[in-house]
């Protein structure tokens, strides 16, 4: 009996996903046409639509039904799964996953608590676990008992579609782009929150260093790095200023960068770089 690992398009991988790895993909809509996340549209098409677009695409969670679909799929081949979710206080995703689950005893349901390269950190776990010979049940307990430990931060570029999207004041936006303010954010508790404000990128990588520090890196754990819109420029250059804490704890290829992709470039827009990690402390 094998053991899969199903997710949604909320995660966001570097390179090929693993074969024992299911995405279900959250929908996108711009206008009238709706796009399966990581389907039909690529991650460079769909930034290219998003700075072109003077509205906001809408994104649709998964539902029930296509994750019935996925587990009925892991019940033929005789085998059980692990499913790993957005936030549920970010997505109904989780509860449809839930919901679906109900008839499926195979099927054990996990809650990441976080958002793309932080849930990613718990997919990539999971497998771990899985090459170990651990069993489904077994794999989402520990998972879900690590959720706490992953820490995902990021530096977003701009305010814009914060604003654009309703998460922060019109005011407030409008002049955080007139004085270059650069948010800092992170997950806590599976809600996106405000670790702190900078004028100018480099500023703002300083805190974003600060607040690595803060928390402490796993090495013996994965990590992830992650980055929004057509280039990683931004992450490469951050990567180099704060070459300190990588230095002779982890090579250059135990650094894999994913590009972010739209269920959350969506609401963060281009130009942001984030990192994910298990905590040490």
């Amino acid at each position: 009996m094998a053991v899969r690992i199903i997710t949604d398009s909320g995660v966001d991988f570097p390179g090929e996903v693993d074969p024992r790895v299911t995405v279900i993909p959250l929908s996108i809509t711009f206008g009238t046409t709706t796009y399966a996340d990581g389907v039909d549209i690529t991650n460079d098409r769909f930034y290219e639509m998003l700075i072109e677009s003077d509205e906001l695409p809408k994104t649709s969670q998964a539902t029930p039904f296509v994750f019935q679909q996925a587990y009925e799929d892991v019940r033929a081949a005789g085998d059980e799964a692990v499913v790993i979710t957005l936030s549920s206080k970010l997505s109904g995703t989780h509860q449809s996953a839930v919901t679906a689950a109900s008839d499926f005893p195979e099927v054990h349901v996990v809650d990441s608590k976080s958002v793309t390269i932080g849930e990613s950190l718990l997919v990539l776990y999971a497998l771990r676990l899985a090459d170990e010979g651990l069993g489904a049940a077994e794999i989402a307990e520990r998972v879900a008992a690590s959720v706490d430990r992953v820490c995902l931060l990021a530096l977003l570029d701009t305010l814009e579609y914060l604003r654009r999207g309703g998460r922060i004041p019109k005011s407030v936006g409008m002049i955080g782009e007139v004085l270059s303010i650069k948010p800092v954010v992170g997950v806590e508790d599976g809600e996106v929150v405000m670790l702190g404000k900078a004028r100018g990128s480099k500023n703002g990588r300083n805190q974003l260093h600060q607040q690595v520090e803060k928390h402490g890196i796993d090495f013996s754990m994965p990590i992830l790095l992650g980055y929004t819109g057509l280039s990683d420029k931004l992450l490469r250059k951050y990567l180099e200023d704060n070459r300190v804490i990588w230095e002779d704890r982890v090579t250059e290829d135990r650094l894999p960068i994913a590009s972010v992709g739209a269920t959350i470039g969506t609401h963060v827009g281009p130009g942001a770089i984030a990192l994910a990690f298990f905590s040490e402390r």
